[in-house]
């Protein structure tokens, strides 16, 4: 293939870069047909790193802007919802070109580096993927590479991940001679993932909702009788399937339910017969608005409020006097959101759950101190049709096999889940 483009052929580098993309984001595309290889993830993997680690300049930064755009085009979905549909292509191309940015940038530093102080750029670029699920461009952190192994044989942990760049990096280093061969096949041993699954500790006396509303109809005051009305309804038969627990997604009350003393009087009554965890609205007493969960439970309400915003979804996270602008170009002038300062965990007959809504969830700074469970509500609307539950889903296993944490999911516009131990034990239909 070089002979045939040539060393300087614009045309190789691309299809270089575009190939080492493809086979870093596979795994995404695989599970979102629903089919899990895990010897297929672990394969192609390694074979993404390696091409990555050995790739050069431009190749390099441009495998950083695809990888970006085959995960993140999705971003750009929601523009459709504030009249701009028509910058959805320049919104995905922005947002590849943040990551490419941030591996060029690195690719120029670690040549210097490289020139100063003669440190191999094949290490550095090792550690700068090692270290990469630290960068959080305006807050989003969904990037991390060894999500890429969450579905293989091998296990997600720093320590297993950096096993595994240790390997290939001792592989190319020694030009694939006999004992170099040897090492890393020993350390890709030790970053196998060795754990045995636990017995499902998952409690069936919950019941998930998921729900199908439309973005375009889920604010319209015409549709507000009819979603309260379907609210009611997947409450009352969960009653009668004899569920302790139902759990409704995001916001799927489309008001501020602390202003309507209607709406928690009816779901007070419920809450004698059956535990409701439910996403709606707060307004604050001098009208900032807040993204919360409303737990009723034997006549109480409690209200847990989103501590992680959605970067520029909910809250603007530029200078305030940008801020401002694209706020009232692109939001019509609505303010932000109020994140909580607090995570909260609540109590459910005697068990404790970490609330999370959404884009919170996908959060390491939700699972400071876990309990053993979490609930999790969403509103996948935004970005759907596309991958963007599929990769939520993955960071979410990625998350409860980190943390030994089982995760309740209730979502609307995607299938509601389980998952414990990093495996989904349990999907729901609507």
């Amino acid at each position: 293939m070089v002979k045939f483009f040539g060393n300087n052929s614009n045309i190789f580098w691309l299809i270089e870069a575009l190939f080492i993309a493809i086979l870093c984001s596979t795994f995404i595309y695989i599970e979102w047909l629903g089919f899990t290889f895990p010897l297929l993830n672990t394969l192609l993997g390694v074979m993404g790193l390696w091409m990555l680690l050995k790739s050069r300049g431009k190749v390099w930064s441009m495998s950083g802007f695809l990888i970006a755009l085959f995960w993140f085009w999705w971003i750009a979905l929601s523009f459709r919802y504030y009249g701009f549909a028509w910058a959805m292509p320049l919104g995905m191309i922005t947002v590849a070109s943040i990551y490419g940015g941030i591996f060029w940038l690195f690719i120029k530093i670690a040549y210097y580096i490289e020139k100063q102080w003669k440190v191999d750029t094949l290490f550095l670029k090792a550690l700068f993927i090692l270290l990469f699920s630290s960068i959080h461009p305006f807050g989003f952190d969904w990037l991390k590479f060894e999500l890429i192994f969450i579905d293989s044989y091998f296990g997600i942990e720093k320590w297993q991940f950096s096993m595994i760049l240790l390997a290939i990096v001792c592989f190319i280093k020694n030009k694939c001679q006999g004992y170099s061969q040897k090492i890393s096949l020993i350390l890709l041993f030790l970053a196998m993932d060795l754990n045995i699954s636990k017995s499902s500790s998952i409690d069936s006396g919950i019941k998930l909702v998921t729900t199908y509303v439309n973005i375009d109809d889920k604010w319209k005051p015409e549709f507000e009788v009819q979603q309260m009305t379907n609210v009611y309804t997947y409450i009352e038969k969960a009653m009668d399937q004899n569920y302790s627990i139902v759990v409704l997604p995001e916001s799927v009350i489309p008001k501020f339910i602390n202003k309507y003393e209607d709406i928690k009087d009816r779901l007070k009554r419920y809450s004698n017969d059956i535990t409701i965890v439910i996403g709606g609205l707060y307004l604050d007493d001098d009208g900032t608005p807040r993204n919360s969960t409303y737990i009723f439970s034997k006549d109480q309400m409690q209200i847990a409020n989103k501590v992680v915003l959605v970067p520029f979804g909910e809250a603007n996270p530029l200078p305030e006097f940008l801020s401002n602008w694209v706020n009232k170009i692109f939001y019509h002038g609505a303010v932000d959101y109020k994140p909580s300062r607090e995570i909260y965990d609540y109590k459910i007959n005697n068990t404790t759950y970490r609330n999370a809504i959404c884009f919170e969830a996908t959060s390491e700074k939700l699972y400071k101190n876990p309990p053993q469970y979490m609930i999790a509500i969403s509103n996948n609307g935004w970005f759907t049709p596309s991958i963007e539950p599929t990769l939520q889903k993955l960071l979410l296993k990625y998350y409860s096999k980190k943390y030994s944490i089982t995760i309740y999911h209730s979502i609307n516009a995607s299938e509601s889940y389980t998952i414990e131990s990093g495996k989904v034990l349990r999907p729901y239909s609507p």
